[in-house]
Parts: C-alpha cells; sequence; structure tokens
C-alpha cells in the first residue's frame, strides 16, 4: 500500500493518497489538486474516490475538481447534504482500494456529519483519518455547527461519544493520522506532530483523559476564541462544491485602474514581506505577506466580496495570492500591480527590540490571549489581531505606538490596518517578542485586562 501525506503549512492542513493495486483514493483534498493528480499518475494508479471526512470550514476543498478530472466518485457523510454527486456514508460502510478497505466511523462531535476512516489491509498498523475528530494533542472545536440547528454544547456532548465509544476504544497500535496540524483554528492545543497512535493520545492528549460527560462539555466550550467569520461561507461552499480553479484569474492593472478600484471600494492588498512593505507602499494598503499564514489571516480580515486589488513583487507572485485567497473561498481579486509608480506612497518605521527599550514608547501587542499571558513586553496593550478590526479605538497613545507579535508577520498586518484607518502613528517591531526574549530583556507574565 502507498500511504502519502501532503501537507499545506499556511493553512495547516494535511491530505492523503492511499493507493494499492492500481487504484487510489484521496482524502480532504485542498482547492489546488494538481499534486494528487501528478502523484497517481506517477505511481501509475486511478483516483477512484475522493473522500471528505466533512464539510470543512476552514479552507475550500478541490472535491469536485479533483474528481472531474479523475473520473473518480466523491464520499462523505450522509449527514453533510451534500449538493452535489455523491456516495453518502454511514457507520461501518467501506470501501476498497485494491486489496485495502476503508471502513467509515461516523463521529459528530466537529461537525454533524464528521466521518473517520479506519484503514486496514496493508499488512501493518490500521491507520485512522481523523478528519478534526482527533488532533494530536487536541481535538476539534464543537462550535461551528450553529447554523444547522446545533448549540455548541450538544456538538460536545456527541463528540465525547464518538471519542469514548469509538476511537478510544481502538487498539493502542492504530496510528493517527488528522486533516491539521499546529495552528489551525479547528483547535486550540494542536501538536506541531503529523500523526501518533490511539495509545499516545490515550496518554498524552488533555481532551482524552478521563473525565465525566459534564465535564468534557464545560472544558470544550470554555474559552475558545470565536470562529474566524470566514469558516461558514466555506462550509457551505463545501457543500455546494467549488467551481473550477483555472476559473479564477486576475490582470495586471496600470495605476490609474488601481485608483479607479479604490474609489469604487477595493480592498488593496499589498503581498510581500513586512521589510519590503515598511519601506515603501501604496498608501491605504493591508499588508498580509506570501510568507507567512496567508490565506488564513485574509479569510479572517478581509471583507468576503469586496474586490481585492494586489500588490506584489512579481506577476508570479501575484498569481500565487490569488490561489491562495481562493483556498479560503475569496474570489473577488479585480486584478494586481508590481509597481508604486503615480500613485501615493507611505511607509511603516521598522524597529528592534533595542531601540524599542530605549525609546520606551507604547506598546501594542496583537499575539493570541495564551502567547501574550505567556510572557509580554512589560506594560505593553494586548488587543489580538483577529479582534483589532473592531477594537481599534481601544489602542492606546495619542503619538507614536509600536506594534508587537512574536515575530513581526503579525503586528506588520496590525500596523497596517492601524495606519491605513489613520489611528496611530505606528511602528512595527522586528523580530517581535521572540527577539525581545532572546535579548534578555524582562517580560511580565500576568494577565492583563483590555
Amino acid at each position: 500500500m502507498l500511504f502519502k501525506q501532503f501537507y499545506l503549512g499556511c493553512l495547516a492542513h494535511a491530505s492523503y493518497l492511499i493507493a494499492d493495486d492500481g487504484e487510489a483514493a484521496v482524502v480532504d483534498p485542498q482547492r489546488d489538486v494538481d499534486q494528487y493528480l501528478d502523484e497517481a499518475a506517477r505511481e501509475k494508479v486511478r483516483i477512484k474516490y475522493v473522500i471528505e471526512t466533512h464539510l470543512h470550514a476552514d479552507f475550500v476543498s478541490g472535491h469536485r475538481e479533483l474528481a472531474d478530472r479523475s473520473g473518480a466518485q466523491i464520499v462523505i457523510g450522509a449527514e453533510a447534504k451534500a449538493a452535489f454527486p455523491h456516495i453518502a456514508v454511514r457507520d461501518g460502510d467501506t470501501l476498497r482500494i485494491g486489496n485495502v478497505e476503508l471502513r467509515a466511523i461516523e463521529t459528530p462531535g466537529h461537525t454533524p456529519e464528521s466521518i473517520c476512516w479506519l484503514v486496514t489491509g496493508s499488512g501493518g498498523a490500521a491507520k485512522l483519518l481523523t478528519g478534526d475528530t482527533l488532533f494530536i494533542g487536541d481535538v476539534g472545536r464543537p462550535d461551528l455547527a450553529g447554523g444547522r440547528g446545533y448549540t455548541p454544547q450538544m456538538m460536545a456532548s456527541m463528540m465525547y461519544d464518538s471519542l469514548h465509544t469509538k476511537l478510544l476504544a481502538l487498539p493502542d497500535d492504530v496510528e493517527v493520522w488528522p486533516a491539521h496540524g499546529a495552528g489551525s483554528a479547528c483547535g486550540r492545543n494542536i501538536s506541531r506532530e503529523k500523526s501518533s497512535t490511539i495509545g499516545a493520545q490515550r496518554r498524552t492528549n488533555y481532551a482524552l483523559r478521563p473525565m465525566s460527560r459534564d465535564e468534557f462539555v464545560a472544558l470544550m466550550t470554555t474559552d475558545f476564541p470565536a470562529a474566524p467569520k470566514y469558516f461558514s461561507r466555506d462550509a457551505e461552499i463545501n457543500r455546494r462544491g467549488a467551481r473550477i480553479l483555472a476559473e479564477i484569474t486576475a490582470a495586471p492593472l496600470t495605476a490609474g485602474r488601481v485608483r479607479e478600484e479604490i474609489n469604487r471600494g477595493a480592498v488593496l492588498l499589498d503581498v510581500r514581506d513586512g521589510a519590503a512593505f515598511g519601506t515603501s507602499h501604496i498608501s491605504g494598503a493591508i499588508n498580509i505577506g506570501l510568507g507567512g499564514e496567508f490565506a488564513s489571516w485574509c479569510g479572517t480580515l478581509l471583507p468576503a466580496e469586496a474586490p481585492i486589488v494586489i500588490s506584489a513583487d512579481s506577476s508570479e507572485h501575484a498569481n500565487e495570492a490569488v490561489m491562495r485567497l481562493a483556498r479560503v473561498g475569496i474570489e473577488s481579486a479585480a486584478g494586481y500591480i508590481t509597481e508604486c509608480e503615480g500613485l501615493d506612497q507611505s511607509s511603516i518605521p521598522q524597529i528592534t527590540v533595542e531601540e524599542l527599550r530605549e525609546r520606551k514608547l507604547p506598546v501594542l501587542d496583537v499575539r493570541r490571549k495564551g502567547e501574550y499571558s505567556n510572557g509580554h513586553v512589560p506594560g505593553a496593550q494586548h488587543i489580538p489581531l483577529d479582534e483589532l478590526p473592531l477594537r481599534e479605538g481601544e489602542v492606546k497613545g495619542s503619538g507614536a505606538v509600536a506594534v508587537i507579535c512574536a515575530s513581526g508577520y503579525r503586528s506588520s498586518i496590525a500596523s497596517s490596518l492601524l495606519q491605513r484607518d489613520g489611528i496611530a502613528n505606528v511602528l512595527n517591531v522586528v523580530g517581535g517578542t521572540s527577539a525581545w526574549v532572546r535579548s534578555g530583556f524582562s517580560v511580565a507574565t500576568e494577565t492583563r485586562q483590555t
């Protein structure tokens, strides 16, 4: 049996290809599907099934395009009520790939239709494709199905049963292969490891320790950050099936056309790194660099339907941005520009942690709550980046404000938002709190109220 994991770091997303005796299945594909077709061609196998463990909320899946291009059938849980041709499966249903059997295990909790797949017949330990039900070090959040009539408490109770009566009943040597890794918003404590075993998770996963149903429900419905606003939109796109990726394109624009688009309400998105953006950028641009968690931050911070003008250093990077925006369901790119001439320009000073300490500037920390609590620049105000657009009026300091995150990536995004909206005279801290700690400067660990 061939078993291959494909990992997309930008979205902390894992997908899989399983093949045996000339047949293959792809599980939880990302939107751009060429890599699966290329791998199948190299291995001389035919993709027979495209399997979805659930209706993904954090990215748009390529299941329809992959099925159309390969001739495969799409397989998804019956509770998904999918609006495209598919095989609807229930608990205990099986598929065969050559001599390998895939058995469906219904595991509602993250979503009502969640299915885990037990892969056997390869001669080694069984493999469990857990989707977003069981992660390494965590389990799926239960608050993403509210639009379908379920409360988080109802879903958490279902999750308790799925884990304790089904997954934890499996042998300890069963391998666990989830759909997400560290950084995904579908959990809160996901490990950086890409796989594990049932036994290891039984011993180490905080959500699997012995506890009552009521304790589990309380644990899983407390202190979750709000789900990113694009999640419900992407889940619905996946229920219908996304259009072909090749249909989503953007063309180069002149400076005059860029001004026209901005006057019509377009968002100007600069996808260069923070240093280049800080040196010079088109006034009013938001900086979300391709080098970080680009797609998820775009989905979180950008309006879904507004036209987007991309500012990049090359047409290749502009087209990459278009594709990566489409991965989270943003398909409104109006075009791109690679030069700033003829347009008003601004800059954002980039300062080191040594300069920050010397100048004693007000500091805005835009990391997540847990990151801030574990150590921050003494006196720093805390507003998480995903909350900043609605809380800009709380930013303290009538003069300059130094914006900091862990490395400088999120703080560059935050600085660009604040500058665009005229909230503050901002400076971006290069290297972030990581550089602050490496320099031996003191940190505070108390949680401040904001």
